[in-house]
């Protein structure tokens, strides 16, 4: 069985990590088949936004410690070649993706598999979900983005009690934190995750890819910088066709229909 589950309908491709016997952790047929997953959704032209979920009664446990052999005498594993490899390329595609990225965490969202997830846009997570920094329990530092999504999201204090301590936290208590952007209960999570996603589908995802670029370099810009980026994203989105429907829609009084470009 395929280790994720594609589908697109109505401009949006959904992409269901699917190894539920082992909490959908990741191993290397699962990450060639998501980075083809998130290939096409970036080369696509259906393709207007992205929701990304977890298959059972996990979103993601991180990395598959099963394949790991760690057992006296065993070489010592090079985990800078996975992070390069997988995981680092991973975090990128889903932050450089020119469409917007839902995630609806459906579960525990451990480790890589917690970074994962807000390396994403709109996280939206069940009220059962729970997020777990899981590295320190096994000797590492947080990884796929964790030490940098982290602070900026809840601050340094939060951050390094997370990352310290390992301590799982629920849904309820990442949306109060600002971590995520929402919390629902269980059985409204697909529901309400498909129609966020077709909403930002049906919108000017040209601009939307530009929000996201600008929000992403503001991490390391100075002000002075930053104000330069917007004028130049800017003229980039007003010379799209996006812009020019928006605003004859708004003179029309009439739903604007975007196409992404």
């Amino acid at each position: 069985m395929s280790s994720i589950l594609v589908s697109l309908e109505t401009g949006v491709l959904t992409i269901t990590l699917s190894r539920p016997d082992k909490l959908n952790a990741f191993n290397p047929e699962m990450h060639k088949s998501l980075r083809e997953a998130l290939q096409r959704a970036t080369d696509d032209a259906a393709v207007r936004a992205v929701l990304l979920t977890g298959a059972g009664r996990a979103f993601c446990a991180g990395q598959d410690l099963s394949e790991r052999n760690v057992s006296p005498g065993a070489a010592p594993i090079d985990l800078a070649v996975s992070l390069g490899s997988y995981y680092n390329p991973l975090v990128r595609r889903l932050r450089e993706l020119p469409k917007p990225v839902v995630c609806a965490v459906n579960g525990v969202a451990a480790g890589a598999g917690a970074n994962i997830a807000l390396a994403c846009d709109l996280v939206l997570a069940a009220r059962s979900a729970s997020f777990v920094q899981s590295f320190s329990r096994i000797g590492l530092l947080p990884d796929s983005g964790g030490t940098f999504f982290l602070p900026r999201l809840v601050g340094s204090a939060r951050a390094l009690g997370l990352a310290l301590l390992g301590e799982k936290l629920s849904a309820e208590d990442a949306a109060q934190w600002g971590l995520i952007w929402k919390v629902v209960d269980d059985a409204e999570l697909m529901k309400e995750a498909v129609s966020l996603a077709k909403n930002l589908a049906e919108g000017p995802t040209k601009g939307y890819g530009l929000i996201k670029k600008a929000f992403s370099l503001s991490a390391t810009n100075t002000l002075d910088a930053q104000l330069d980026l917007e004028r130049d994203l800017q003229r980039q989105a007003g010379f799209s066709e996006d812009y020019r429907e928006g605003v004859t829609a708004f003179k029309e009084k009439r739903k604007p229909v975007f196409k992404g470009k």
